[in-house]
């Protein structure tokens, strides 16, 4: 097999070329077909270490299983599939991958496979961080309002959809410029506020009732202290990004508000009792997928995957202005 890898203060991946591995257990050997890039691929490549052997990156995927190990008895050769994986194991930028046959669910059957490379790992994120994190109740909540910061990228583009989809909440997004607040109005965003600037000042200014539940996109460290000053009380936050610096959590206390984190690779690094769930979550998405109830979110495509283009799409990403996410094609050589 081959994969693209990087190495330590290595800016551009390398091909290498290694025997292809057989799968056990859980495990199943799935070709990659097209992959899609995140921000937690550069986080990684930051931790490699001048000691590490290198690294293949890369946690969004759809392709063809090849071969199954002995305890996978849902799936089998030939089948179709997308997944995110386990950061903890070597990722999806090469032309095989071992992954556990318990976190993919089978593709979309109405989409094309670059458009379902793109959904794994942001429709986990918001699904987990809705219904896992904030523990949205479909009839309890009815009226509620829920404010998605950033919600132009994946993770905030496939949130405005679930919320829209599953649930009765008013949902507010974030944005910055004019072709993110459009798109996310296109996915059905009740309102979209300004970020830039105070975003509490721009909230109140819209005439808002205060969120319910918030979900923070974005730099933790900037936004928790105009999130603690917007949550209603009794209200509920759900972080994806780590804070940087040390935060003050009493400031939540006179509200009796609350702060969670939502961390997809939680159930398949840690091998929690449910990681399951995380399969049977793909599995809905992909039902939801061939009813039309979800939006295409792969609005930027390279036809094939090699060190430079993925060294492109890393680029984009690098810079936070993405729109939806990037897909690319197979692996290839040239």
């Amino acid at each position: 097999m081959q994969a693209l890898q990087f190495q330590h203060a290595q800016p551009m991946s390398q091909l290498i070329h290694q025997p292809t591995p057989k799968p056990t257990g859980h495990d199943v050997l799935v070709a990659v077909e097209a992959v899609a890039v995140n921000p937690v691929d550069l986080k990684v490549k930051s931790t490699i270490d001048a000691e590490s052997t290198g690294k293949i990156l890369g946690w969004d995927a759809a392709g063809t299983i090849v071969e199954v190990g002995e305890k996978c008895h849902d799936f089998q050769a030939g089948d179709k599939v997308f997944y995110a994986g386990d950061v903890g194991r070597d990722g999806c930028f090469a032309s095989h991958q071992l992954v556990d046959s318990r976190i993919i669910a089978k593709a979309p059957q109405s989409l094309e496979i670059h458009q379902s490379a793109a959904l794994p790992l942001t429709s986990l994120t918001a699904w987990e961080s809705l219904f896992d994190r904030l523990r949205i109740n479909v009839e309890k909540d009815l009226g509620k309002t829920l404010l998605i910061i950033g919600a132009a990228g994946g993770v905030g583009s496939m949130a405005i959809q679930l919320a829209k989809q599953l649930t009765h909440l008013r949902v507010i997004a974030t944005a910055s410029r004019p072709e993110t607040t459009e798109w996310c109005e296109i996915l059905g965003a009740d309102a979209v506020v300004s970020h830039q600037g105070s975003l509490t000042h721009n909230y109140q200014q819209a005439n808002l009732p205060a969120p319910d539940y918030i979900l923070c996109l974005n730099d933790s460290d900037y936004y928790y202290p105009q999130m603690v000053e917007l949550i209603a009380p009794q209200g509920l936050i759900a972080l994806v990004v780590s804070f940087q610096q040390p935060v003050d959590l009493n400031l939540l206390k006179t509200k009796s508000a609350g702060l969670v984190w939502e961390f997809m690779f939680t159930r398949p690094h840690l091998k929690t009792t449910d990681i399951s769930q995380q399969g049977l979550i793909l599995k809905r998405i992909a039902e939801m997928a061939d009813l039309n109830q979800l939006y295409p979110v792969s609005l930027q495509h390279f036809d094939n995957l090699t060190p430079q283009t993925l060294e492109q799409a890393h680029d984009l990403v690098s810079h936070g202005k993405t729109i939806g996410k990037i897909t690319l094609g197979p692996l290839s050589d040239a």
